[in-house]
């Protein structure tokens, strides 16, 4: 049986209305993008610009005023799924708790949601929700740190069979994918499907990550600046 080639996830981060470029997991300093891609750094604007290089079938999206509780994106993703209505949208949307994430999920139907660990209040809610399938993990670290409940990482056992191993610092970095990372996480959870995000340079670091077992990867930077192309993913393919 011919193993299925990794998935390549676009990255939207958006905050006050705008796709900004994300670098290093600092936040506070994040700006609308300014990209090859499109003519603004509106949602719209960027996801078709996306398209442009690749059918991508799926694309990541950080609610980033949601995740740092001063408003949300819930009209932005509404318009989104319906422009794009052959792309599933993968969200994080800060989400806390059991309660909060089944709401969610009620109100977005066809999105599935991204649990972040840096947002998550308690390991239990793994324990809830982790059956179902629009929910994936995202094991957040920011250096050699891990961000969230410590017991989220220790209890692999509870985690859904899709998870991200979320880099932060690495994020917007082209430093690399964080390797030694990637292989603990797959040594804890070795049948889990994991995505990597964070670092990623261009087309020999997708094929590393192929190689070593990833299911995809998650990517903003090297697309926009042109390090990542779709010749790249069609060779891929």
């Amino acid at each position: 049986m011919l193993k299925r080639p990794i998935e390549v996830i676009p990255v939207i981060d958006l905050k006050d209305g705008a796709v900004v470029r994300a670098q290093h997991g600092l936040r506070h300093s994040y700006a609308p993008i300014v990209t090859p891609l499109a003519k603004t750094s509106a949602p719209l604007d960027i996801a078709a610009g996306f398209l442009t290089i690749h059918p991508f079938r799926t694309f990541y999206i950080a609610d980033l005023d949601r995740i740092e509780s001063r408003g949300s994106h819930e009209s932005t993703l509404s318009a989104l799924s319906v422009a794009f209505k052959d792309v599933v949208f993968w969200v994080d949307a800060g989400v806390r708790d059991a309660a909060e994430a089944r709401s969610w999920l009620a109100r977005h139907a066809d999105a599935h949601l991204v649990l972040g660990s840096e947002s998550l209040k308690s390991h239990t809610v793994l324990a809830e929700l982790a059956p179902m399938d629009r929910v994936i993990l995202s094991l957040d670290f920011r250096g050699g740190s891990f961000v969230g409940p410590k017991e989220i990482y220790d209890t692999p056992h509870l985690w859904p069979k899709r998870v991200i191993v979320m880099l932060l610092a690495r994020v917007g970095s082209n430093a690399g994918p964080d390797m030694d990372r990637l292989t603990e996480v797959k040594r804890r959870a070795p049948s889990a499907m994991l995505y990597a995000a964070g670092g990623l340079r261009g087309g020999f670091d997708l094929m590393r990550l192929n190689q070593e077992g990833m299911s995809g990867v998650l990517v903003a930077s090297a697309l926009h600046d042109g390090r990542l192309t779709g010749a790249d993913l069609k060779s891929l393919m």
